[in-house]
């Protein structure tokens, strides 16, 4: 089927262009059920005869589609007559101006959603009938006046036309689809767990800010919140979404960007809008965006709408499966198992992302830091091996990863790469779904992945066997710049990358891989004893927690050493007056140790 838009125009912050209404009417002989594939770049909404199909929030993926172009398939009742396909297209990731702090608004791919379709069916004779997407269809402007992934919806009820996808409306006024040539990526169904509603919440609290109201909701999370008002015609309300309050208003500086031309966005960054038109009980929720928050701000309402039933938080995130749980008699650990689910709940359209409001974008270095967690509390193994297939097509030749996946082409350069740190996602999600599922599909699938990741790992050694490189121990609590040297957290992780490869090639029985990178593991960790220890004192150079905790939970020392150093270890530590004093590498492995050494309680 080729590809159909409804315009050519795309939707800027200057100039917003609708969210298109495309429907198809067709005359069946029979009342049957009919077999729907649909692909978008962007994201879409599909009706058949007024019934809504779509899977989930954010159909059909996110992704570069230069990379994948997803597609959905859906079994869809059919009646004897007259029928309708409807579908509404959103700009998803082919048009995310919102993301131009990652260069997302300048993306090869940029332009209006587009969408391609097949409907196939027999008639009362049994012959197989095929509708597919072409100038036939026809297009008209949506409420959805504008959205953007990050920066929200603008929905004017006043532009609603009745009965748009269901048979019996006169679409002649219509415009005709405009035929596209689709981006070069491949064909793709997608079998990533749906993005679903998990649980509504309603306000805990409501308090006047100004001529606004603030809604507490009790909790962070990530969705979208759905409105319901009976409002004037013409009435404009506006939501503006946050996770924390300053002086007892909305505080946006930590949901986005505050610094120097970027401040100009904070006004509209996280922002839904919902014009009335003035008929009775009204309910909106947003299509293509969602936020994460625990507070809204509801500007453009009177004292009497401001009641509890305005507004209702619908949480929603991919549609994962408890596999794991913990309780225990102390309160603080059990919150903080529950704030690290939710964490982990809301992070995940798709894939982990880093935060459901400021970036939403998938971080090499946060999924790698959060696969145990994930596996250990929840079913995420065929999300990680969809996501798996867009981070094999990111991977240059040269073997490098971009930081975020997906991209339109930003993440490459920080000094050719964000480092181990961030590329080790690669080796990390096939090893620790194997250790944790018993499943080779992952390791299978990047086993050429990885000999080009060792590659690049070679060509980037110093002349003493060193990998300086990335970002490092990112986040160092109270600092701008990490204690740990760069060669110190770039060579250790460079090694256990190639151990856990090695270990995965022994998997899958190829033993000449196995050795040729085991080899390399070997090499790295001669490297870091040669260069980066003192190995009569058992101090990793740095001489912090993060460097002596990766040293030891990453295997650099003998075991004979290993007291010394974890004494030296524990000395620092009280030094710090027994506080962590790491970034996101060391906080990563330090309490591993210490539990592994029996300070449990320290930990």
């Amino acid at each position: 089927a080729s590809f159909i838009s409804g315009t050519i125009e795309y939707n800027t912050f200057e100039e917003p262009i609708a969210a298109p209404y495309i429907r198809k009417k067709f005359i069946s002989d029979i009342s049957t059920v009919g077999f729907i594939k649909i692909a978008a770049c962007g994201f879409y909404e599909l009706y058949v005869n007024g019934t809504k199909y779509t899977k989930g929030f954010l159909a059909p993926y996110i992704s570069n589609p230069e990379n994948y172009i997803y597609y959905d398939e859906y079994h869809v009742d059919i009646v004897s007559g007259e029928n309708v396909i409807g579908i509404v297209l959103g700009n998803g990731f082919k048009n995310n101006q919102g993301g131009y702090v990652w260069d997302f608004d300048n993306a090869p791919f940029r332009s209006a959603p587009m969408v391609a379709l097949s409907l196939v069916y027999e008639d009362i004779n049994g012959n197989h009938v095929v509708i597919h997407s072409d100038d036939s269809f026809k297009t008209a402007p949506s409420p959805i006046r504008s959205d953007d992934y990050r920066f929200g919806e603008f929905y004017d009820a006043n532009y609603e036309i009745d009965r748009w996808n269901e048979h019996g409306m006169d679409d002649t006024l219509w415009a005709n689809v405009i035929v596209r040539e689709g981006p070069g990526g491949e064909l793709k169904l997608c079998e990533a767990s749906p993005i679903r509603t998990e649980m509504e919440l309603q306000p805990v609290e409501i308090t006047k800010c100004n001529n606004s109201y603030i809604y507490d909701f009790g909790i962070s999370h990530s969705g979208v919140c759905r409105l319901c008002v009976s409002g004037r015609k013409g009435q404009k309300i506006e939501l503006q979404h946050a996770d924390s309050l300053k002086n007892g208003d909305l505080c946006m500086e930590n949901v986005w960007f505050a610094e120097g031309e970027r401040c100009k966005d904070l006004p509209n960054v996280h922002k839904d809008v919902y014009i009335c038109k003035g008929e009775g009980r009204e309910s909106y929720t947003p299509s293509f965006t969602y936020h994460g928050f625990r507070y809204v701000k509801v500007t453009g309402i009177d004292e009497t709408q401001a009641t509890k039933d305005l507004l209702t938080f619908v949480v929603f995130h991919s549609d994962l499966n408890t596999r794991g749980d913990f309780i225990c008699s102390d309160s603080t650990v059990n919150a903080l198992q529950e704030m690290t689910r939710r964490s982990d709940l809301s992070n995940f359209h798709y894939f982990p992302t880093d935060c459901p409001h400021r970036e939403k974008n998938g971080w090499t270095g946060d999924i790698a830091l959060s696969c145990e967690q994930m596996l250990l509390n929840f079913d995420p193994e065929r999300d990680y091996k969809e996501w798996m297939y867009n981070v094999r097509k990111a991977q240059a030749s040269s073997g490098v990863l971009p930081g975020i996946i997906p991209t339109a082409g930003w993440g490459y350069e920080q000094g050719y790469g964000y480092g181990p740190g961030w590329d080790c996602v690669l080796a990390y999600l096939p090893y620790y779904t194997y250790v944790y599922r018993g499943e080779v599909d992952l390791i299978l699938a990047n086993a050429n992945a990885f000999l080009k990741q060792l590659q690049y790992l070679l060509s980037r050694k110093d002349e003493k066997g060193l990998i300086c490189l990335g970002l490092g121990d990112f986040l160092h609590v109270g600092r701008e710049e990490p204690k740990a040297p760069l060669e110190v957290t770039g060579t250790i992780l460079a090694m256990d990358i190639a151990q856990k490869i090695a270990f995965m090639y022994g998997v899958i029985e190829r033993s000449t891989e196995q050795k040729y990178a085991q080899g390399i593991a070997d090499n790295f960790r001669q490297a870091i004893r040669d260069n980066l220890v003192n190995l009569d004192t058992a101090i990793v150079r740095g001489d912090c927690q993060t460097s002596q905790a990766m040293g030891i939970y990453y295997g650099v020392f003998e075991q004979k050493e290993l007291q010394a150093a974890y004494t030296y270890l524990i000395e620092m530590i009280h030094k710090e007056d027994d506080h962590m004093d790491v970034g996101v590498l060391g906080a990563r492995v330090l309490f591993h140790v210490l539990t592994e050494f029996g300070d449990g309680d320290l930990a």
